[in-house]
């Protein structure tokens, strides 16, 4: 059996009775419908195996109103690992365009990180140009960086505390820096974070990231030996972002989620955010609104 989660855009209440009954209707297999936090989350439940093609049916009689989907095996919806991309999904921003403003070069940084995160050019060299041109900043930096320009996504501290407060192990896995995913991390409660480490030399850097560098494989391979950690099945696994470089560790999750990404991400992956905030993940997983872990 499959379950179709339903979740209104950020801050609205679309899922209604009347869009649910119209649902079960316009859907063939649909049998069964239940709300999970008013009209802002519910779940359709039709049997068959074809999550792509339920998906497909069930925004064709959505039209254009602004509800994501995400369908999957019912049986294994609730996840037990759940790890995330910070740059644009966790947070809003993409840290090393902020530290670039600092010289003078968010623009052409920001390009480069651009075309890393649709695909267009390989990550790690991607990388590797951006901090050079970092060179001569210096690190104290960071905190005003945090303090004035970081907002955290909407959503990420529930769905985080959440699955913590219900068993799940929550691991930031990001292509980014220790120098950020440290205190974001500590600010939205992650178990722990991995990312690059930016070399500094008297508290300046160097324009050099230390060997090896995180990107798209040690995503992977965060994902894989955290699964194995905890004795855990692929099924059993969640993981969100929203590029080129997340594409591995979301397809190796039991549920890859594309959150606001890159058009090339958004359709490799299982399921896609466009509207709804972070908790839409725990919708996902069967969690009420009453269940959320709320500040």
């Amino acid at each position: 059996m499959l379950v179709a989660t339903l979740v209104s855009a950020h801050g609205q209440a679309l899922v209604g009775e009347a869009l649910l009954a119209h649902l079960a209707r316009a859907v063939p297999g649909i049998h069964r419908t239940a709300t999970l936090d008013g009209a802002i989350a519910a779940d359709l439940f039709a049997d068959g195996t074809d999550a792509r093609k339920l998906e497909a049916e069930i925004r064709t009689a959505l039209e254009d109103v602004a509800i994501d989907v995400i369908v999957q095996p019912e049986a294994s919806r609730r996840k037990a690992l759940f790890l995330a991309d910070m740059d644009s999904t966790m947070i809003g921003q993409e840290c090393i365009d902020e530290l670039a403003a600092c010289v003078g070069l968010k623009d052409l940084v920001s390009a480069i990180t651009e075309r890393a995160m649709r695909g267009e050019i390989a990550f790690e060299p991607a990388l590797r140009e951006r901090v050079a041109l970092l060179k001569g900043v210096p690190l104290s930096v960071v905190d005003e960086i945090i303090r004035d320009r970081i907002t955290l996504t909407p959503g990420g501290y529930e769905l985080v505390h959440t699955m913590r407060a219900n068993g799940a192990y929550t691991a930031l896995v990001s292509g980014g820096f220790t120098v950020f995913t440290g205190p974001i991390s500590a600010a939205i409660g992650f178990d722990e974070h991995r990312s690059n480490v930016l070399l500094a030399q008297d508290g300046i850097l160097t324009g050099e990231v230390a060997d090896p560098i995180l990107g798209k494989q040690a995503k992977l391979d965060s994902l894989v030996e955290l699964r194995s950690r905890f004795g855990l099945r692929p099924e059993q696994t969640l993981a969100v972002g929203d590029g080129a470089n997340d594409l591995a560790m979301l397809g190796e999750a039991g549920l890859g989620v594309a959150f606001r990404a890159k058009p090339a991400v958004a359709a490799a992956a299982d399921a896609r955010l466009e509207h709804a905030d972070l908790t839409a993940l725990l919708y996902a997983q069967g969690y009420t609104g009453g269940e959320i872990v709320r500040r």
